[in-house]
């Protein structure tokens, strides 16, 4: 797993720039992701792939420990889908 702070160790030497400046840009872009994806928006990034707001209905859930059964209210998470080249570079 890759920590926030080694991408921002990575983006600051493949971008040429210090740690300031990557980590500045690295929250803009968390920024501007999770501001779009409260708006309804996808945000799709050409052969990386698409954020997606999805909505969850209300249902039913189990707690694992005790057995109750629990009702879980209808909420909105984030989906990622892979984009082609993304997947491509994977399985290459």
């Amino acid at each position: 797993m890759t920590t926030k702070a080694e991408l921002v160790t990575a983006i600051a030497e493949k971008a040429g720039i210090n740690k300031n400046q990557a980590k500045d840009a690295l929250e803009a872009f968390i920024e501007s992701v999770t501001d779009s994806l409260k708006s309804g928006n996808d945000v799709r990034l050409v052969g990386f792939g698409t954020f997606k707001a999805v909505a969850r209905a209300a249902g039913t859930a189990r707690n694992p420990r005790t057995g109750e059964t629990v009702n879980r209210p209808a909420s909105k998470t984030a989906r990622f889908q892979v984009g082609e080249g993304l997947k491509t570079t994977l399985n290459g």
